[in-house]
């Protein structure tokens, strides 16, 4: 896997803290910092995600795939599969992610709870890279709910 990440602030001055990230499979994404009054050339202009909100996407993304996998190839007919994550960072640099929450909310018809759980267990303790990595540093819980379609 492979990505290249290129600063935009040496071609636009006006955004110092932008980056423009391609990817080894050809596509390409904008980042940018939070805007910072007191250091204006320390900040962005608030275009783009931030990398930490990046990371945390890219979690969410991850562990939906499995889910939806999982139910699929269990046979179960689901429809929709959305995640929403929350997170604490450290206070002090490194700041890492300390607590991330998956809240999962899948639709389908006749989606038995404890398969849905278990696609959950399974995405986190086997398949998801990205929350087996962030759970070194960061204490991760989830929820669910199955609603009927």
């Amino acid at each position: 896997m492979e990505c290249t990440v290129n600063w935009t602030g040496a071609l636009n001055t006006r955004s110092s803290m932008g980056f423009v990230a391609e990817t080894g499979s050809g596509h390409t994404l904008i980042m940018d910092g939070a805007p910072d009054a007191a250091k204006p050339d320390n900040g962005g202009q608030n275009l783009a995600p931030r990398p930490m909100e990046l990371l945390l996407a890219g979690t969410g993304g991850c562990t939906a795939y499995d889910v939806v996998l999982i139910l699929k190839r269990g046979r179960h007919d689901v429809r929709g599969c959305s995640v929403k994550l929350s997170a604490e960072r450290a206070e002090t640099e490194p700041k890492v992610f300390t607590t991330i929450n998956m809240h999962f909310t899948v639709t389908g018809r006749g989606v038995p709870s404890a398969a849905v759980e278990r696609a959950i267990a399974m995405s986190h303790d086997k398949y998801c890279s990205a929350s087996v990595m962030l759970g070194k540093t960061a204490r991760i819980s989830t929820s669910f709910e199955v609603q009927e379609v």
